[in-house]
């Protein structure tokens, strides 16, 4: 995972555009993967900060104990109580921006990869510079992070964002399932196709796939699929070769019937219960679900398995940042909060209880994760993740167009809508959102 560094000053100064050039980072939803169906909020329930107190809006399947432990840690040093709203990542899109628009936004929030630079350029997110100028020798910033990560969360040469998560989608199977069926384990989109029909019956599909549509990425990918170009204008593109993966992950459900169709909603775990249950034999996921996997189904032989190929051998890089908005009530509270709660010793007490990965590169040196089989399966795919929305980032327009290619998604892959007719409408709405 170790990647050679640029000078601290390079990374702390790096200018917008340029810097994004070619670096992999995190995508919006990614790392969605909230194994509950929380949508409430916790502490008071109240929207946006204000008072002496600490809001912080939180992803619901990232509350772990190493960070209420934090918390509890704050509160009583600085004598003030945090309140932590629990969502899933749409919801907390939706109450954040109502909340920006009011003018009372929380004082930290957590956001999935993409959101970050659209809200610095926009003006609702508070730089950190002076902050990482002040803090960052003491915290390890950047020079103990991923150096990937520093112009993912910088905005014309200005630090906006710290990394919390840094992780990637990899194939997961129940080992004993393909070993029962004599299925080898799938390297290309025929040798999983062929897998996935051999092991579709009697109660079981060969693989669930996901209601979120950033779970489609890595198809799209591996098909030489981006996103957005800068210099055209277009997005995914080659259209032929999105249509092609788009419609391939629809005839898993509709055509060969080896996935079940997607639940609408905003859980991210269906996939891990079915296969934890026993009703699926693969799925793409992250390592958000390893934790859930083993507490609901200790007995299962999992398999860790490389990304696909088909063009290319590629996967999502996904993860979180958090980030203090601009008129927080309370910034220099804040980042004393951003601070603890990117600590290493809080990030490896979050990997033991949770299994997340993160993005300290003496994380990553670390035995406990070094000498973890499952970990380091998943730390192989960094070599090939790729992040999505680097360029379409810039834009300022990546939310709403991420809005729209959700709905591509779900009419495709859960609908079955032709895939050529979908994308086309996609183009066009897409268009109008980067031209207004």
């Amino acid at each position: 995972m170790a990647t050679p560094q640029p000078t601290r000053r390079q990374l702390l100064r790096w200018t917008g555009a340029g810097a994004l050039a070619g670096v992999a980072a995190p995508w919006l939803s990614g790392c969605a993967g909230a194994p509950e169906d929380d949508t409430s909020t916790g502490g008071s329930g109240a929207s946006g900060g204000g008072g002496g107190d600490l809001t912080v809006y939180w992803n619901a399947g990232h509350t772990y104990a190493a960070y209420e432990q934090v918390i509890a840690e704050f509160e009583e040093e600085h004598g003030v109580s945090v309140s932590l709203q629990k969502y899933q990542w749409d919801d907390l899109r939706t109450r954040l921006l109502s909340d920006l628009a009011s003018g009372n936004p929380p004082d930290v929030v957590e956001e999935p990869g993409g959101w970050l630079q659209e809200f610095a350029i926009s003006g609702d997110a508070l730089s950190l510079q002076e902050f990482v100028d002040a803090d960052g020798e003491e915290m390890g910033f950047p020079d103990d992070w991923q150096p990937l990560t520093i112009p993912r969360n910088s905005h014309e040469g200005d630090v906006y964002g710290i990394q919390l998560h840094l992780t990637c989608n990899m194939l997961l199977y129940n080992r004993a399932m393909l070993d029962a069926a004599g299925v080898p384990v799938p390297a290309t989109w025929d040798d999983f196709l062929d897998a996935a029909t051999l092991l579709t019956g009697d109660g079981v599909h060969g693989v669930a796939l996901n209601q979120d549509p950033a779970y489609s990425w890595p198809w799209l990918l591996q098909n030489g699929v981006r996103y957005y170009d800068p210099d055209s204008g277009d997005l995914l593109v080659p259209r032929d070769k999105a249509v092609e993966a788009l419609q391939f992950q629809a005839d898993l459900v509709h055509r060969h019937q080896v996935a079940p169709v997607p639940t609408p909603g905003t859980d991210y775990s269906g996939p891990q219960k079915l296969l934890s249950a026993g009703r699926a034999a693969m799925i793409l996921t992250g390592p958000w679900d390893l934790a859930p996997i083993a507490q609901t189904s200790p007995d299962l032989d999992l398999g860790i398995a490389p990304a696909l190929s088909n063009d290319v051998q590629a996967t999502l890089q996904a993860g979180t940042s958090v980030f203090i908005p601009a008129k927080a009530k309370n910034p220099d509270l804040a980042w004393d909060f951003v601070k603890r709660i990117t600590a290493l010793e809080v990030e490896k007490a979050a990997t033991e209880e949770a299994r997340m990965l993160m993005p300290r590169l003496s994380w990553a040196e670390d035995p406990m994760v070094r000498g973890d089989e499952q970990l380091a399966a998943f730390a192989g795919g960094f070599e090939y993740a790729v992040d999505t929305s680097e360029e379409l980032r810039l834009t300022g327009r990546s939310g709403e167009v991420t809005e729209l290619f959700k709905t591509l998604y779900q009419d495709v892959v859960m609908n079955d809508s032709e895939a050529a007719t979908a994308v086309d409408a996609f183009l066009t709405e897409a268009a109008k959102v980067l031209e207004s």
